[in-house]
């Protein structure tokens, strides 16, 4: 059933935007806010009336050329080129998902009506997303500054009916989905282009994504990690509320009570332990995951922000009178948010590894790889090989965007924050980490099956059942992959 969500001034959630995408929602501008976009449009034009005055980027040029004029005949075409000069973005195809995030967005920013563009083109913004219209974007070419310039370049030009869209899932010219859709090109007014290219959609989008799918993957890595420690035969006192009081970090309290409550009832629990301590992977599994948990915390308030935010520039104020120049386009808040992101899910990947090489190393009465016939089966010795793989990649990818930046448009933009490389890598991460635990999933509930007939809690026996209807016990060898992938499935709608 179609929902309706109205653009407008109240607070947008992730959630909600995360919603819009799945449930066959269509977007509106609400009456509140076409009366902000239509007052700030007059001031503007007014503004623009009074020729002797200079605004950035309105009827000035761009970056180092902000100290030109142009001439009010040539203000329209000025904001053409800018839309088709900036698109120069690189790499692979920013995801279909991603870029409809960014529709969204970009048209909650111009609805505040700070930027002074026309109703017209959050409208256009607003048909694109409700007619499937998915604008081909590029992963490169934003610097974090200045606005991510060159993707937004890519969203907008099929406003202007250039560039390429998928439309209705079929990549083709924008001209010919224009046509196909009854949508008509829209000729760009003075300050649209800018305010188009302006901001940081591109790496909100990410956030939005990678933050919404970081909350779940902490609550699987908490899934995961009760199963391991029952099949690993490991004490619960690590998880004692005692412990975390006098240690009370946010999340850490929240995981162990998380993982103690995943583990009431368990027969393998209450059996008496021969081993006096177990493994930091298993017993550090709330100091870990929960510093993890609040960094993911720390990342969506950054979102949140953000995604209620004006990033254009300069920002016109037509109850003060004034249209004022800055740098709300500078993404250095969520540049440092997304490289926090992806580090503290690279650990949640980190650990889930080293508890699936624990349980497939033949202690604790497990056989080794976890496989009756060791030696003439593998059994699960090579998904192990591609956590670590995984892993690796992930710490790679963990190296900071934040800490560079490049000068650029002839010392203009002088410190740059690369948000979009910090989305994009913890974009990847997100990826990574949900294959590292869909193979420890795999990998304990495969050791699960030698504590038999002894029982984990009935929560997680209750999620084991579910799974063997879909990945059943390894007997014999066979191709792992197709369980890997199955498993990453399971995960995704289960938990």
């Amino acid at each position: 059933m179609n929902k309706k969500h109205w653009i407008s001034p109240d607070h947008l959630g992730i959630e909600a935007v995360m919603a819009a995408l799945t449930d066959g929602t269509t977007l509106g501008l609400s009456p509140e806010s076409t009366v902000l976009i239509r007052r700030c449009r007059n001031f503007l034009e007014e503004c623009l009336d009074r020729e002797d005055q200079l605004f950035y980027g309105i009827n000035t040029g761009f970056g180092s050329l902000c100290n030109i004029q142009i001439s009010h005949a040539e203000i329209e075409a000025l904001q053409q080129n800018l839309v088709r000069s900036h698109a120069c973005g690189a790499g692979e195809e920013a995801p279909a998902e991603i870029v409809r995030i960014m529709l969204f967005l970009k048209a909650q920013s111009l609805s505040y009506g700070y930027s002074g563009v026309r109703e017209e083109l959050v409208q256009r913004l607003l048909e694109f997303f409700n007619h499937d219209i998915t604008p081909v974007v590029y992963q490169l070419g934003s610097l974090g500054a200045s606005g991510d310039l060159a993707p937004l370049a890519h969203l907008s030009l099929p406003i202007i009916g250039d560039g390429e869209v998928y439309y209705r899932k079929e990549k083709m010219k924008s001209s010919e989905a224009l046509r196909r859709a009854g949508i008509t090109p829209l000729a760009l007014k003075a300050k649209e282009g800018l305010a188009l290219l302006n901001g940081t959609q591109f790496s909100t989008a990410y956030a939005v994504w990678c933050t919404h799918h970081a909350k779940r993957l902490s609550r699987i890595a908490n899934r995961c990690a009760a199963l391991s420690m029952d099949a690993f035969d490991c004490r619960l006192s690590p998880l004692d509320k005692r412990l975390h009081d006098i240690r009370p970090h946010a999340g850490q309290v929240q995981t162990a009570a998380d993982v103690l409550q995943l583990l009431e009832g368990s027969e393998i629990a209450r059996q008496p332990k021969v081993n006096v301590q177990d493994p930091y992977a298993f017993r550090c599994v709330p100091q870990v995951h929960g510093a993890s948990w609040d960094a993911i915390n720390y990342a969506v308030s950054v979102t949140l922000t953000e995604v209620n935010a004006v990033t254009d520039n300069p920002n016109i104020f037509s109850e003060g009178g004034d249209i004022l120049s800055g740098g709300n386009f500078h993404a250095q808040p969520l540049a440092l948010a997304l490289d926090f992101l992806a580090i503290a899910l690279a650990e949640l990947g980190s650990i889930s590894e080293r508890r699936t090489y624990q349980l497939i190393s033949g202690n604790r009465g497990l056989p080794a790889f976890l496989i009756a016939d060791p030696g003439l089966h593998s059994g699960l010795m090579i998904p192990q090989y591609t956590a670590a793989s995984v892993a690796s990649q992930n710490k790679q990818l963990c190296t900071p965007a934040s800490v560079d930046s490049i000068v650029s448009s002839n010392g203009q933009e002088d410190h740059v924050s690369m948000a979009a490389n910090a989305a994009t890598k913890a974009w990847r991460v997100v990826k990574n980490v949900e294959t590292i635990l869909a193979i420890e999933w795999m990998t304990a509930a495969q050791a699960l099956e030698f504590r038999r007939p002894a029982k984990t809690s009935p929560a997680l026996e209750a999620l084991v059942a579910q799974y063997r209807t879909i990945v059943p016990k390894l007997e014999a060898d066979r191709i792992l992959q197709e369980d890997i992938a199955k498993t990453i499935v399971f995960l995704q709608e289960q938990l």
